[in-house]
Parts: C-alpha cells; structure tokens; sequence
C-alpha cells in the first residue's frame, strides 16, 4: 500500500532519532574505554621518550612500569603547580588532552610534566618529559621530548602525527629519525634557549649540537617539528628554570 508523504517524514524523523539516540548511547558507554586507551598511548610515549620498551609485550607491563618509574605534576605558564581544572576536578597530568588544551591561549594553558625517576634511586630524576603539540604538512603532530637531569640535553623524543606523507614526512616517527635528537642541546653557551632545529636536506655535515639532520622531501613536515619544538620549550622555560635553580614544583 502506498504511503503517503506525512508518513514517510515521521517514519524518517523517528528512525532517525532513534538511531541518533543509539549512537549517542553507544558513544558515552565507549568513551571511558577509549579515554583509557588514550592515557595507555600517553605512557608509553612518555616511557618510549626516555628508554627501550619494545621488550613490554603487554599493556600491564608498561602500566607497571610507568607507575614505578615516572612522576607526573601540572603546571601554568608560570609554573605554578595546578592542582584542579576550572570544574573543580582534580588535575590529572596523564589525562589532558593535549590537542584541546592546546586550543587555549599560552597563558590559561595547562602544561603536563612527568618526571621519569632512577631505576637504581626512585629519589632521583632521570629525565623530564614535555608534551607538545603543533602543525605538520597535512594535520597536527605531537611529540614528547625528554631532557635529562641538566635540563638541557635531549634524551630522547616521541613524536605522532595524523596525516603525514607516508616515507617523508611520517618518518618523524621512526626510531632512526627520533634518535638524532639524543646527545642535542636546547641552550646555547650564553645560557639562551636556541631549541633544536632540522634542517633542510639529509645527511648532512658539520651539524652544531643544536641540530638534527632533516627528512629529504619532507621539509615542511620538519619545519612543522622545529616550531612546535621552539614554541612548547619556550612554554616550559620559566618551569626549566626554576628547576635548574633549585626551586622545585612539588609533583602530584
């Protein structure tokens, strides 16, 4: 039998409500999983950042092992220590979205800390790690970058991406690109903040402790990773300096 008009816009209206509904139930029932999954991929950045985890063969290892080697704090431009968001919530380092929060201007920004301890002395600091986030050819790119006990040397790096050119600029990812940064500086001999800059082309010469060698065809993509590495560094400079000067932010 033919159906008129009316009832074919209700029927649609209903269905659509009623799947939307589904859809919105089913998303809310996901989400703690996949904040869950999201904070699992924070450690093991943070871990990868710092040392060799390819041995960590399943997700309670690396929770294991994070929770027995890194400290997490969160402070403001300023390097107050922030203990609760504008809700009233208790601060989670682990748990910021580092592309949202870096939709907020530099100052009402929140910037994680985690400190990875010794694993000979749980006392002493091994490396501080610091989340980035910024603008690559096609989409965003992350990163972590550790810095060992000076404050100044690179012990290595993490970096992700979204969309980047497959064998160019997605090599930012590779473990052969990644370990250019260890060994690199951050502050010049006059004690300013220079960051690390890849340059244009790959195998280069004569490349200052302020440099990595680049990603051939893939130059925007390092011109992405330089302004993102100056930018965020710059954020945690007053937090890197009081560090340095003994003025220590307690960790949560």
């Amino acid at each position: 039998m033919r159906q008129s008009n009316a009832y074919i816009i209700i029927f649609s209206a209903v269905m659509t409500i009623i799947l939307g509904g589904l859809l919105s139930l089913t998303s809310v029932g996901l989400k703690p999983l996949q904040d869950q999954q999201v904070e699992l991929d924070t450690k093991r950045k943070i871990l990868g950042a710092v040392m060799d985890i390819s041995n960590l063969k399943t997700d309670k290892e690396v929770i294991d092992l994070y929770a027995q080697r890194v400290r997490s704090t969160v402070v403001d431009i300023n390097a107050q220590p922030v203990e609760t968001d504008e809700r009233g919530n208790p601060m989670v380092a682990e748990r910021i979205n580092i592309q949202k929060n870096h939709k907020r201007s530099k100052d009402e920004r929140y910037y994680p800390v985690f400190t990875v301890m010794s694993e000979s002395d749980p006392n002493q600091v091994e490396a501080y790690v610091f989340p980035m986030f910024g603008a690559g050819l096609w989409d965003w790119i992350s990163g972590f970058v550790a810095l060992g006990q000076d404050l100044n040397t690179v012990k290595g790096v993490a970096f992700d991406h979204k969309q980047e050119t497959p064998g160019l600029g997605a090599r930012i990812t590779d473990q052969e690109v990644r370990g250019r940064y260890a060994g690199k500086e951050i502050y010049d001999a006059s004690g300013s903040l220079v960051s690390i800059t890849m340059v244009k082309g790959e195998n280069n010469t004569g490349l200052s402790v302020h440099e990595v060698d680049g990603m051939s065809g893939a130059t925007l993509t390092a011109k992405g990773v330089n302004q993102m590495l100056e930018y965020y560094l710059s954020c945690y400079e007053i937090y890197i300096k009081k560090q340095k000067s003994g003025q220590s932010v307690a960790s949560l």
